[in-house]
């Protein structure tokens, strides 16, 4: 074999040794042998999970949760959805929202479906809205690793009775103040024999009918004369409430109902005559009447015998 020869092949073979160094010194190719790089692993070396499996960065990837929209005035409905990683049967999603005071507003058990979302829809509104600001809302999942968070603003809420709503009692002479969400008011009326007040309404969505009640046209004490709760049902059904305002005069109640309810129904332990006050002050001065006349008169209901 020549020199020349051999010098051209020497030259060839360093030539390849270059072009094949990169290759090995390459960190990819130390970490995959296969020579094959994944874009998930080029910069760290490591096989992340797809993005996809966190459609909420601010959480850990357990649960997510979202609102419909971020600002909510007085009596909205507040939608409240979510979604999480994994599905765990019979365990729910725990729903609280918290006042921009640091209240607890709400509190709530939401199934999770087969898909591993949730929602559910709460009526802002009620003494414990009355704060205006960021409301903050926490689902958790099961253990405390599965939590996430979201905030939304809202303008407040008068949280008591709307001046200039009121409606005359049916049976009575007597009116009651009251305020309502996503409904309206078609009429009030007692109910002697069950010691009730019957409210008929017809709604457009969930809502609250927050009442004040006259002591002296309702109310519910024990036999002592010390207060106690009215009993509630909307639409025939036990129904939960809250007693917002206490007085020496009136009792305020603050009732939730969903679309669709037609009656509510507060019962005490006391409620005044159908015929009402000046009703019973016409029949006390007639029966006097009728007695002084016979009296002057004699005139006689009896046979004198």
């Amino acid at each position: 074999m020549s020199t020349r020869f051999k010098g051209f092949a020497l030259l060839a073979i360093l030539l390849c040794a270059i072009g094949v160094m990169p290759v090995f010194a390459s960190p990819y190719a130390l970490q995959n042998p296969a020579g094959t790089v994944n874009s998930t692993n080029a910069t760290s070396g490591n096989a992340n999970p797809s993005p996809s499996m966190y459609s909420n960065p601010s959480s850990n990837g357990a649960i997510t949760v979202t609102t419909d929209k971020p600002v909510y005035n007085d009596g909205d409905k507040i939608m409240i959805s979510g979604s999480t990683q994994e599905y765990i049967s019979d365990t729910p999603i725990t729903v609280k929202i918290i006042s921009p005071i640091g209240n607890l507003v709400k509190v709530d058990q939401v199934g999770l479906g087969s898909d591993r979302t949730f929602s559910t829809s709460i009526t802002a509104t009620g003494t414990l809205w009355q704060a205006a600001g960021a409301y903050q809302v926490i689902v958790q999942f099961g253990s405390k690793d599965r939590t996430a968070e979201t905030t939304f603003q809202f303008t407040g809420s008068a949280g008591g009775v709307q001046a200039g709503n009121t409606m005359k009692v049916d049976g009575t002479d007597l009116s009651v103040k009251y305020s309502i969400t996503n409904g309206k008011v078609l009429g009030i009326k007692a109910d002697i024999q069950s010691k009730s007040l019957i409210v008929s309404i017809k709604t457009t969505g969930d809502g609250v009918l927050t009442v004040t009640l006259p002591r002296g046209l309702i109310n519910a004490t024990t036999v002592d004369g010390k207060d106690t709760e009215y009993f509630v049902l909307v639409d025939s059904q036990q129904a939960e409430f809250q007693e917002t305002s206490t007085t020496t005069t009136d009792r305020t109640l603050s009732i939730p109902f969903t679309d669709g309810t037609e009656e509510i129904e507060i019962i005490g332990t006391q409620i005044i005559p159908e015929f009402g006050p000046i009703a019973a002050l016409v029949l006390a001065i007639a029966i006097v009447s009728i007695i002084a006349v016979s009296a002057k008169t004699g005139l006689r209901f009896m046979p004198k015998y």
